[in-house]
């Protein structure tokens, strides 16, 4: 019952924080707006890249266009929307270097609800938005005989995918608690690993995708349901039921990086400041 009151005080202060920092960016609306068509804007270039290279070959890995594009809808909608909750936890470096990192502290609501919902920006919607747009239109140009477990699979990549994302920015904070900042590391696994889930996996070595497979299970936001979804083969072999793992492996990886930010808060000694 101590961990459900916890949970829910974390998730009452999250939107209370979350709320005063929309009611700001919506002071000035105009801004607001122009700001998430820019974020839009540079967030499509990266599809623009990907179908500048389609514009020169027929297949990439052996994926034609609209699978790549499925899996850069599913990478970028999960990640948008980690980095909607949780982006700005990269910045958890800079504050414990400043000393406002010990302010969070001595305040009576969880840290991470406070770190998590601190500078939140709802420009990040623009990630949101071209990354559903790109997936949208993948689910009605790829070639796939539907059925109604693929349709469902769906909806539950994006959402164990943006569960996936979200430990990742949880993990990575605890390492900045020990490495005193490091957000570029943090950044390596979040940003890095979105970029790289948007292309299939046959262009990588089998070492690297054993490594996102088994070690950090990035895989499973999208490659690994994805390849069920399309009747493809993965490059490492996987048994059937991986396909559907998405939810478990979300939930194992939200409980370590838990973990994680427990032990690097209890390890914290502050700045001496």
């Amino acid at each position: 019952m101590a961990e459900r009151g916890v949970l829910l005080e974390g998730v009452r202060a999250y939107r209370l924080i979350a709320g005063m920092w929309v009611r700001s960016s919506m002071a000035y609306r105009t801004s607001f707006v122009v700001t998430v068509f820019g974020n839009l804007t540079v967030t499509a270039l990266d599809f623009v890249g990907i179908l500048l290279m389609f514009s020169q070959v027929d297949s990439l890995g052996g994926w034609s266009l609209p699978e790549v594009a499925l899996l850069y809808g599913l990478s970028a909608t999960s990640f948008g929307i980690a980095d909607l909750v949780l982006g700005s936890m990269d910045v958890l470096g800079a504050r414990m270097r400043d000393g406002s990192f010990d302010t969070l502290l001595v305040r009576p609501v969880p840290v991470l609800a406070q770190v998590g919902a601190d500078r939140f920006a709802l420009r990040r919607l623009g990630r949101i938005t071209q990354g559903t747009v790109v997936l949208g239109w993948a689910l009605v140009s790829v070639d796939v005989d539907w059925s109604v477990l693929k349709v469902l699979l769906v909806p539950v990549m994006v959402v164990s995918g943006a569960a996936i994302f979200s430990a990742v920015f949880v993990a990575g904070a605890a390492f900045q608690i020990y490495a005193q900042d490091a957000a570029e590391v943090q950044n390596a696994f979040t940003y890095g690993g979105t970029t790289l889930l948007q292309y299939p996996p046959s262009v990588f070595g089998k070492d690297l995708v054993r490594g996102v497979t088994f070690m950090l299970p990035l895989a499973f936001v999208n490659w690994v349901p994805a390849v069920y979804v399309l009747g493809r083969p993965y490059p490492v072999g996987l048994p059937g039921w991986a396909a559907f793992a998405s939810p478990p492996v979300a939930v194992a990886c939200c409980v370590l990086a838990g973990l994680a930010w427990r032990t690097g808060l209890r390890s914290y000694r502050s700045t001496g400041s």
